[in-house]
């Protein structure tokens, strides 16, 4: 298979596991360790990837992923993290789902819900609810941000701070092995950390993917959150300090 055929199928390996390593790729592809180093290394370069010992993740830093491409990544997992979710929310509750991919795919899930309160800061959210009419909707208001339908500032976060949830679902772009959700918009993460503030509960909905990349921004430590759902049990290190911090790991099916 010639590199040109090679690198957008490396690259949709990466979008699905979050990662890809040297010795799987060889194997899959045929070709020597040494052929998928290079590719690697031309879509290091590209932006596309970035390096790590034995493989590559997909890129972090300071900008986030598009949002249409964060949509396509891990979606199996995000539709099963949904489903979890969605079963730990009852009927009559009061319910904030934050910005994310994640997020949305939890607002799908809600369609069989009874007699819902919903708040969001996600424009894509509430377009999903808006046909679910056993649902009261509400968003923040805010400063729109037009590349993902997200609602910051001020204004969103004076808006959360007159209600008391009962349940927050929130996402976050990357978790820090110290147990740390992260994030690359402080105008965001102050929505978020509102949220979290004014939640009976909080639930994290994120997938193995996230251990893979990293971000700038702090939104809150792992103690401040009563269930993460996700796709992959992580390490050993990790769910003993969630154990410790009193933080229900719930893995889906």
């Amino acid at each position: 298979m010639p590199q040109s055929f090679r690198l957008p199928e490396i690259l949709d390996i990466a979008r699905s596991e979050g990662k890809v390593t040297v010795d799987n790729l060889a194997a899959r592809f045929g070709v020597s360790v040494q052929t998928i180093r290079r590719d690697l290394s031309d879509l290091a370069d590209a932006g596309r990837l970035e390096r790590v010992h034995g493989g590559a993740v997909l890129p972090s830093g300071v900008s986030n992923i598009a949002y249409e491409e964060r949509r396509s990544l891990n979606h199996a997992a995000k539709s099963a993290i949904a489903r979890s979710c969605a079963a730990l929310i009852p009927d009559g509750a009061s319910v904030f789902l934050n910005i994310g991919t994640t997020t949305e795919a939890v607002a799908h899930e809600l369609s069989g819900h009874r007699d819902l309160m919903v708040m969001t800061n996600n424009m894509n959210v509430a377009g999903l609810l808006a046909g679910h009419l056993d649902c009261d909707v509400i968003v923040t208001g805010g400063t729109l941000r037009r590349s993902d339908g997200g609602l910051t500032g001020d204004l969103a976060v004076q808006t959360v701070e007159q209600f008391r949830f009962d349940i927050a679902v929130i996402g976050c772009s990357a978790i820090d092995p110290s147990g740390d959700m992260l994030d690359f918009d402080l105008q965001e993460v102050q929505v978020s950390r509102a949220v979290i503030r004014q939640s009976r509960q909080v639930i994290l909905a994120a997938d193995h993917s996230k251990f893979d990349r990293s971000a700038p921004v702090r939104i809150a430590g792992l103690d401040q959150v009563d269930v993460f759902v996700t796709d992959r049990m992580p390490d050993a290190a990790f769910t003993a300090h969630c154990h410790d911090w009193k933080t229900e790991i719930h893995l889906t099916d």
